[in-house]
């Protein structure tokens, strides 16, 4: 062997091998000798009998290694969205949570990454108008002007009707909804409103030039959706009101192919009985199944964590009636329960701790995924677990604010990754249970995660629901028609 190569095969070595015994150079391991035997002990097929032979140990050995951590799906709740992306006809996620999902912080960077890998349909759901100051969609700057706005949970109105996304807006003529779209792509939009007798009319522009119209009168209150096509590199959008009055919930804003279209719903401030008691369930469940959306995420805990018997007596069954409304509306979706992220408190030692209910609040909504058959992603273990707060408000730059509650946007970035890659790795264990025939979903077509060519402009069509086993179809219709009929009026 050549003494060059003698040497930089020498040198690499030393370079691997250095920081396992120099502690100073602990943070630059490039190989974990712990992890050896897994590489030893993966198994590598040597053709498609070899894999057909594959015990039923070696197979759980290979998906134990690729695993999402943090992300707990026993029962494979997410196969239905992992269907959907492998299909590559679209896929539609719609995530409630409280104030950072408001500004679309940690939503914004999950839905840049799965775009990235599967397609981008568009930037999805936005109000509209702004109910807080800090409300935002990235891609899209918002004005308004003259509308009354009310948000479910925190309103006169007590009918609970508030579209997809909690909150309403009520307009007379004059008023105006402006919206701008960093990418021009986008091709078409839907104006949901709320139709109802004397009901009035609104029209849509592109760049200045109208669009269409739409009459909101109906004989009785139901839900009504708009959808107005648009000049390719449009930009600029406005909604007016011509006639009477209107009560108008949001705008989706899409594009002509393939993709994910990911909505943040997200409301200030708010608490889980936001969505189990506050909205309409009727109403709320037919939106839900207009938009159908391949997976509803519930991210909620971070304002209840600071009442003790609220997290101990009602958070878990609370949390329980939202998962069976969102069951009950769209059996076929997959839902999808992400926990708080950490909380931390000063102490008077000028200490910063995990605030104390915040475990407790956790495990309780583990209890639930299980209990409800649903999937559970644990954001405060993902993130770092107890003490998370305190060490993000003292790095540099801060990824905290100064209630140790509120992600900076770096901060936010970090656990939008998370959830993306546990997603995604979730994504990867469902292929190669295809791969190896361990569930009757359909098999995996040549160029999955090539996006593929774009359909006329249009809602991309809905999964189809036989990805779904056939009894859990048949036991979540069942739970629905019990729900529904157990189901509570909303306050």
């Amino acid at each position: 062997m050549p003494w060059k190569t003698m040497l930089t095969i020498a040198l690499f070595a030393g370079l691997v091998l250095l920081p396992q015994v120099i502690p100073a150079l602990q943070n630059y391991k490039s190989l974990d000798l712990h992890n050896v035997p897994q590489v030893w002990d993966f198994p590598l097929p040597t053709g498609i009998k070899r894999v057909e032979k594959m015990t039923e140990e070696v197979r759980a050995k290979r998906l134990q290694i690729i695993a999402p951590k943090n992300l707990v799906d026993p029962g494979h709740e997410l196969d239905h969205f992992y269907a959907a992306l492998l299909k590559g006809h679209g896929a539609r996620v719609v995530h409630y949570g409280d104030s950072p999902t408001t500004a679309d912080l940690i939503t914004a960077d999950a839905r840049a990454m799965l775009q990235k890998q599967f397609g981008d349909a568009g930037s999805g759901f936005v109000l509209i108008a702004k109910p807080w100051a800090w409300y935002g969609h990235r891609g899209v700057d918002m004005d308004s002007s003259k509308w009354k706005i009310d948000v479910a949970g925190d309103t006169k109105i007590k009918d609970g009707l508030h579209g997809l996304g909690a909150a309403s807006f009520q307009g007379s003529v004059g008023a105006e909804a402006h919206w701008r779209i960093k990418d021009a792509g986008h091709r078409s939009v839907e104006i949901s409103y709320l139709a109802e007798p004397d009901g009035g009319s609104f029209e849509f522009e592109a760049d200045g030039e109208k669009i269409g119209e739409a009459d909101t009168a109906a004989e009785q209150e139901a839900p009504g959706f708009a959808s107005f096509e648009f000049p390719a590199g449009s930009k600029n959008f406005t909604l007016r009101v011509t006639r009477g009055s209107v009560r108008l919930y949001g705008a989706d804003f899409r594009k002509a192919g393939p993709g994910v279209e990911y909505s943040s719903v997200g409301i200030n401030g708010a608490n889980i009985t936001l969505l189990s008691h506050a909205m309409n369930g009727p109403h709320w469940a037919q939106q839900l199944q207009h938009y159908k959306p391949d997976l509803v995420v519930i991210a909620f805990g971070t304002n209840e964590s600071g009442f003790p018997e609220f997290v101990d007596g009602t958070w878990g069954k609370e949390l329980a009636a939202v998962v069976h409304r969102v069951q009950a509306a769209v059996p076929g979706a997959s839902v999808l329960l992400m926990s708080p992220m950490d909380r931390g408190e000063k102490k008077t030692s000028g200490e910063i701790e995990t605030i104390a209910t915040l475990p407790r609040e956790v495990r309780i909504e583990t209890g639930v995924a299980k209990e409800t058959g649903v999937a559970f992603f644990n954001t405060f273990q993902a993130m770092g677990g107890e003490g998370t707060m305190a060490r993000w408000y003292a790095s540099e730059p801060r990824l905290v604010g100064a209630d140790y509650i509120h992600p900076m946007p770096g901060g936010a970035k970090i656990v939008g990754e998370l959830l993306y890659s546990a997603l995604r790795d979730g994504y990867n264990e469902y292929k190669l249970r295809q791969l190896e025939g361990r569930t009757d979903a359909p098999a995996e077509a040549p160029n999955s995660l090539e996006v593929a060519a774009p359909p006329q402009p249009g809602p991309a069509p809905e999964a189809t629901k036989e990805t779904r086993k056939e009894h859990r179809a048949k036991s979540r219709k069942s739970r629905a028609k019990d729900r529904t009929a157990k189901e509570p009026e909303p306050r």
